[in-house]
């Protein structure tokens, strides 16, 4: 249908702004600031259109869908150790801690984390289990301990694990594919995707890319050291987990765009060892990439075939396995990701969450749909866009919705349905 554009996907290169230096210099010396927070109110006009959503959405039987909190861009999440606050990253300037104080599954208080601090996408906050708070932005990674408690104030605890322009050379920096996720591993070192810039990047920068891990997973050790590329041949990954019965990462991948509605497919991948070459930019999925058909593979690669093609153009993006048990054991764990919804479908698809289970031998089974309804299929309209999913201590599932600036809950209330 359409051709393949080598080079930026619409988007232009930016500068990244101006970043807030002598803050950070006052923070990393315990020195205070005189930032103020922005509070986001969760029950005002915003928060009834939302809810008014709420009826076009359809999860299993024995599930509830609820309005979970109000909070504007919000992206990647991470649950903090002890279930006090949620942390949601942004494509923009802002993270926000979420707080639901009188644990009634709804948020009291929305405001920004850090506000001291100026954040450039930070899209990709995580939590280590003793509770160091990790946000990977487009170019830096910064760690906050005890973020769980330190984040009622403006002026947190903070010190870098990546500096500013280490992450990637800064010449590399765009806005198109910059939103970085990051995960603790089983190991207890950071996993932190890096997404390349173009549609297919061209060929002068493929071994530079390969080097440094653009275009793969990349790990460190938690203060910045033992940097090396774990993963290879991934166009832009936005969710990746652990599985927590293997130590195996799982990752989605986002398709090259331009070669048609239906090609390529989305991918679920599984990796079983370091270094494994997922295919990307000669093939995506199972389907070559015509830019690359005449450029020789890497001497003795073998590229590994994804776990699961999935619909294409929908993005699939941030993903977890389930590791609590108040959802039917069916989804026990089982992997559960966020389908953003196409931009570039003649008929849009997506907007949903995702599930599949695993079977004895650690395979994805197959994908089906756990929720769905943000898309209007009549109209191609969207009601929200999910972004990613976390769960909260009790085993209920939150999903981010950066379309709508929303939080979504949903829950098993097997008695609710009954009646």
């Amino acid at each position: 249908m359409n051709r393949i554009v080598t080079g930026l996907a619409g988007a232009a290169l930016f500068a990244a702004p101006a970043l807030a230096q002598d803050n950070m210099d006052k923070l990393t010396n315990m020195q205070r600031t005189d930032a103020i927070f922005t509070f986001i109110e969760q029950n005002d006009e915003v928060a009834e259109s939302l809810r008014a959503i709420l009826p076009s959405l359809n999860v299993p039987d024995g599930f509830e869908i609820s309005l979970y909190a109000v909070v504007p861009n919000a992206r990647s999440m991470a649950v903090a150790p002890q279930g006090t606050v949620v942390f949601a990253g942004t494509r923009k300037e802002n993270v926000w801690s979420i707080v639901d104080r009188d644990r009634n599954r709804v948020a009291d208080e929305v405001k920004d984390f850090a506000p001291s601090i100026a954040f450039d996408i930070p899209n990709g906050p995580c939590f280590s289990p003793d509770g160091f708070l990790y946000i990977a932005e487009r170019n830096r990674v910064l760690v906050f301990p005890a973020a769980e408690f330190f984040f009622e104030g403006p002026d947190p605890a903070v010190g870098y694990v990546v500096g500013q322009g280490d992450l990637i050379p800064e010449e590399e920096e765009s806005f198109n594919h910059s939103a970085r996720v990051c995960r603790v591993g089983p190991d207890g070192k950071l996993y932190i995707s890096l997404g390349q810039p173009f549609n297919v990047q061209p060929l002068d920068k493929l071994d530079m890319y390969d080097e440094i891990g653009i275009g793969g997973i990349i790990r460190i050790n938690t203060d910045g050291t033992g940097r090396e590329v774990y993963t290879r041949g991934v166009r832009n990954s936005v969710g990746h987990d652990f599985n927590p019965a293997t130590g195996e990462l799982w990752f989605t991948d986002n398709q090259v765009d331009g070669m048609g509605d239906d090609i390529p497919p989305g991918e679920l991948n599984r990796q079983t060892a370091a270094g494994q070459h997922f295919g990307f930019p000669w093939t995506n999925a199972r389907v070559e990439i015509p830019d690359y058909k005449d450029v020789p593979r890497p001497e003795g690669m073998t590229f590994v075939e994804p776990q699961l093609e999935l619909t294409a153009h929908a993005a699939d993006l941030g993903m977890s396995f389930y590791r609590h048990d108040s959802f039917p054991e069916k989804y026990h764990g089982g992997i559960f990701w966020a389908q953003h919804g196409s931009w570039n479908r003649t008929t849009p698809v997506g907007a949903r969450v995702m599930f599949t289970s695993l079977d004895d031998e650690g395979n994805a089974v197959k994908a089906e749909v756990f929720a769905d309804g943000w898309l209007n299929e009549r109209t191609g309209e969207y009601l929200g866009r999910p972004m990613d999913v976390a769960f909260l201590p009790d085993g209920s599932m939150l999903v981010s919705d950066d379309f709508a600036g929303a939080i979504w809950r949903i829950a098993y209330a097997p008695r609710t349905a009954a009646n």
